[in-house]
């Protein structure tokens, strides 16, 4: 690990890619004199195995902060400014004042309450950005097995909102539902469709 300052955020999100759904953006502050065996990138680990790590990151971290923007928000702003918002404030939101954001990718926030540092593939090489990441999948993945119950027909659960053959299907048999992503060039030219029809 890197010599970064003891009270290192690192930041990642889960769902700029999918359809539906939120973005869900975590921050974490690692505790080096409790370590967390088998952090990794989050797309990397099986679902029991992010399960698992979940609870340990709550508990042994030094702080942490997770916030779910919603699609009307996405929508709003774009993916892009949303999750920008979304890692700002899961920041701010941390119970210790962070002295330094790891943020995975190659952009910063321009608000960041602290000092910020990107980091291009951080979610597999920096712990901190590693819990963040499993923070941020996780609650995103229960929360799209939550719509699914409250929106059936979809498939929520199984694909999280991701385009794929058996989402567009439904979305083209059903028509969108209120947590589709308007500003999402699949919903809305099928609700272009669905005006000028």
């Amino acid at each position: 690990m890197s010599s970064w300052p003891p009270l290192t955020a690192g930041v990642d999100e889960a769902g700029r890619g999918p359809l539906a759904g939120p973005v869900v953006v975590a921050a974490v502050i690692l505790d080096a004199r409790r370590p967390i065996e088998g952090l990794a990138d989050s797309k990397r680990l099986s679902a029991s195995q992010r399960e698992a790590l979940y609870p340990l990151i709550l508990e042994r971290a030094r702080a942490w902060h997770v916030v779910v923007v919603d699609c009307e928000r996405i929508d709003c702003l774009n993916i892009f400014h949303a999750t920008m918002a979304g890692m700002c404030e899961a920041v701010a939101g941390l119970a210790l004042r962070a002295e330094l954001a790891l943020i995975d990718g190659n952009r910063l926030p321009r608000a960041l309450p602290c000092p910020g540092h990107a980091v291009v593939g951080g979610d597999a090489i920096e712990p901190a950005i590693s819990a963040a990441s499993i923070l941020a999948k996780v609650t995103r993945d229960r929360h799209m097995v939550e719509l699914d119950r409250i929106h059936p027909g979809y498939g929520f659960a199984e694909h999280k909102g991701y385009p794929t053959p058996d989402h567009l299907d439904a979305l083209r048999r059903l028509g969108p539902c209120r947590v589709h992503r308007r500003s999402f060039a699949p919903v809305r030219a099928l609700m272009q469709q669905e005006l000028f029809a």
